[in-house]
């Protein structure tokens, strides 16, 4: 049984909780650092990035998840997500803290405001056919490190990533009514559980 846990200080909690529940996967909201304890994975939701990372600081949450991420816990993030764990935010507020875990350059609201949201089919490695995607004020990806295996492009942007344990989308799967991505980052965690139970490091190479 793994146990997945969905950071529930704001944004689409509850649509990534019922994603991700399986009857091999307990999914449990996240809202003080204890409850840290004891998780296979991680998911940051979409939401609004800059009240996130006010609100993971005044939680006490930002720095143990850091530290989970530098440790090589799974990590998947989406919209709001993908910004909390680039290593460069580009339009953000100068207070604004992330967590890390993907060496890239992430520019907030880079399709437009909210009237400019938009859904379209994205072809993903490692997903079996197109992926029909929820674009709202979504971020693009503007730079890569190395390390970084870009998995999606709308009109040549990069909306999906992976580095290692952490994987991030601009877009919201978890309102697409389409388990794929889900199901893929479910992979992972169980990929990785098996890793640390045969003693292989999975620290995050960022």
């Amino acid at each position: 049984m793994t146990s997945i846990g969905v950071l529930a200080l704001q944004g689409d909690v509850r649509e990534h909780v019922r994603a991700l529940s399986g009857p091999d996967t307990v999914v449990r909201p996240i809202r003080r650092p204890a409850e840290l304890a004891g998780l296979d994975g991680l998911v940051i939701p979409g939401g609004e990035s800059t009240t996130m990372s006010k609100l993971a600081i005044e939680f006490g949450l930002l720095d143990p998840i850091v530290a989970l991420v530098a440790d090589g816990l799974p990590v998947y993030g989406s919209c709001a997500g993908m910004i909390m764990l680039a290593t460069e935010v580009l339009d953000g507020r100068a207070d604004q803290r992330g967590v890390g875990g993907i060496d890239m350059t992430v520019r907030r609201n880079a399709f437009g405001r909210q009237v400019d949201s938009f859904e379209a089919d994205v072809t993903l490695t490692g997903i079996e056919g197109s992926f029909h995607a929820v674009f709202i004020r979504a971020p693009v990806v503007e730079r890569v490190g190395p390390g970084v295996e870009v998995l999606g492009e709308v009109n040549g942007r990069i909306v999906a990533v992976r580095q290692r344990n952490v994987l991030a989308t601009a877009f919201h799967p978890e309102l697409a009514g389409d388990s794929r991505v889900h199901r893929y980052f479910g992979a992972m965690v169980r990929a990785a559980r098996t890793e640390v139970q045969a003693g292989v490091p999975v620290k995050a190479e960022v």
